[in-house]
């Protein structure tokens, strides 16, 4: 029953051929997600570069953003939010699909594939939909002159991280929704705009007001920002600062995937 099936490569990779599936599915609309990662950022470094940053610069120089030209001071921001939403978009609506819409993971699961493996694979394919996005991004901030090209090329990896970090806890959540009635827009309105209006993407986050930046405290966007602004400048994060964003990035990514591991085996298990 099982010529031609080697099982013991599909136990030990079961992940990497989940992943591999998600991959092939997306490539299904690679002309559209071509237009986004590059259409998107396209229009916010023009809109920005020539439009809201001359603005800003010409009312208050740039004294409000430690001494960085505006464009530079918002770039790692928005390329570590559209890790974010690549990762979110590639973990939440195929977790939703695979345990709801299409119940692909039940099928995946009959075979030596298991739950932590599915969790992962899916996992792993936002990974690389995200580092495909944000490369697009920093090289149009090459092209752009926004940043030199050099040490700033870590603005890549953190970025991901940044994502990852966020995305492993939505992988959690998306499959633990059995009823998704209200769960985007709660999503979208309470989580994200919050996020990415009040961790320090437009303006240091020590400007807002007291009240408010707790919000950038516990924001993994807050935490890749500020790493990427010391990658692409010597914008003075301390050492002791640094530690403690990785730390931080690492550890709720950890926990994500834990938790979304365990949560897919127990929900498959049913």
């Amino acid at each position: 029953m099982n010529a031609g099936i080697d099982v013991p490569t599909i136990e030990r990779f079961g992940a990497l051929y989940i992943a591999s599936a998600r991959l092939k599915s997306m490539a299904k609309w690679k002309t559209i997600i071509a237009a986004v990662d590059i259409g998107n950022p396209l229009f916010y470094l023009i809109a920005v570069g020539v439009g809201i940053g001359v603005l800003v610069e010409q009312g208050s120089g740039t004294s409000g953003t430690n001494g960085i030209k505006y464009i530079a001071f918002i770039a790692p921001a928005l390329l570590a939010n559209t890790a974010i939403t690549g990762i979110m978009d590639e973990t939440v609506f195929p977790t939703i699909e695979g345990f709801k819409w299409r119940k692909i993971f039940f099928a995946q699961n009959s075979t030596p594939i298991t739950g932590r493996q599915i969790a992962l694979g899916v996992f792993l394919a936002a990974l690389c939909r995200a580092l495909f996005s944000v490369s697009v991004y920093y090289i149009l901030l090459l092209a752009f002159d926004v940043v030199d090209f050099g040490i700033s090329f870590l603005l890549i990896p953190i970025a991901v991280l940044g994502g990852g970090a966020f995305g492993a806890l939505m992988l959690f959540a998306a499959a633990k929704i059995e009823k998704e009635d209200q769960f985007f827009n709660i999503l979208s309105r309470l989580v994200i705009m919050p996020m990415f209006l009040f961790s320090g993407t437009f303006f240091p986050l020590s400007s807002m007001p007291i009240y408010l930046q707790p919000i950038g405290w516990v924001s993994p966007l807050w935490h890749a920002t500020e790493l990427g602004r010391e990658a692409a400048f010597d914008y003075g994060i301390s050492t002791t600062m640094i530690l403690v964003h990785l730390i931080f990035l690492f550890t709720l990514l950890l926990i994500g995937l834990v938790l979304a591991t365990r949560q897919f085996e127990k929900r498959l298990a049913k």
